[in-house]
């Protein structure tokens, strides 16, 4: 028998983190943070970073693991959450996988074997200076297959598979082998609650400091090109700073890119027929049905 833990997972600005969170509380469990951006430290406000206050004693991991100025992988993440839901497992307490980056969640709950391919610095130098039309060009004449399947709007993993098909021929098929049992709930709100739910999120960052926060790390040595990266948030505020755009495009560029993001999200989530769906709102639900399972 594989040992159970849960997955808790949807779309941006749905509620998730609050969801986990009470959760652990019924279920005496801890919370890995599944989230690309969360693993850095000093992206709080515009990554959706949970506060220590929200955390309610529940000990979270993977949440400011390392510089900015770095870069942490898929592969960085599933060994280090292998390596923490095995700790959880041993104290007898519950892991609770919580986040909306798909692919860390899915070499997790799939156990995808993920290429140990060797970071390329000469290679990533010179493909980072290229723009994402020019990206997606050059992986399509590499891997037809693996362009296909790609997230085409993401230039971290862009460049990841141009390098380890560079290495090897082609990026390989991924292999599955799952360590645990996961049991897997989807929280969603309609499309236009969830619009005005990103709207509003995005006003109240704005009034508590994001702007300052994306300046500070500016002045803590992280490039503009290196906050344009993380996208969203960080790339128009970046992008602000520098005075290449307003206040105003800076605004309608983070929600309608949010707005984008969370249907890329919805898309990626909609391919795996194993996620539970529930309305965030139906707490008390959600929680029947989990504790059901456990």
């Amino acid at each position: 028998m594989k040992a159970k833990i849960l997955v808790i997972l949807g779309q941006t600005a749905t509620g998730k983190s609050d969801l986990a969170v009470l959760l652990a509380k019924k279920l005496n469990g801890e919370i890995i943070s599944a989230d690309s951006r969360q693993v850095y430290k000093g992206l709080d406000i515009g990554s959706g970073k949970i506060t220590k206050r929200e955390m309610k004693g529940v000990p979270h991991y993977l949440l400011d693991v390392i510089s900015p100025k770095k870069v942490f992988s898929v592969v960085d993440f599933q060994k280090q959450a292998y390596k923490h839901i095995d700790d959880i497992l041993k104290r007898g307490k519950l892991p609770i996988i919580c986040g909306g980056t798909g692919f860390y969640l899915q070499s997790i709950v799939d156990g995808i074997v993920l290429p140990g391919i060797e970071a390329n610095k000469k290679l990533r130098a010179s493909l980072e200076k290229k723009d994402l039309a020019e990206l997606q060009l050059i992986l399509k004449n590499l891997d037809k297959k693996r362009f296909s399947e790609i997230d085409t709007k993401n230039k971290v993993r862009l460049v990841r598979a141009i390098e380890i098909t560079c290495a090897i021929g082609k990026v390989p098929k991924l292999k599955k082998n799952p360590k645990y049992s996961a049991l897997q709930i989807g929280v969603t709100w309609s499309a236009e609650a969830l619009q005005k739910r990103i709207h509003d999120r995005l006003i109240k960052r704005l009034k508590i400091g994001m702007i300052k926060e994306v300046e500070n790390l500016h002045n803590d040595g992280v490039s503009w090109k290196r906050l344009e990266s993380f996208g969203l948030e960080y790339k128009y505020i970046a992008l602000f700073l520098q005075n290449k755009i307003t206040k105003t495009e800076m605004i309608n560029e983070i929600d309608m890119r949010s707005n984008q993001f969370a249907k890329r999200q919805k898309t990626w989530f909609q391919r795996d027929s194993k996620i539970n769906w529930f309305q965030t709102d139906h707490a008390t639900e959600i929680e029947r049905f989990v504790l059901e399972n456990f």
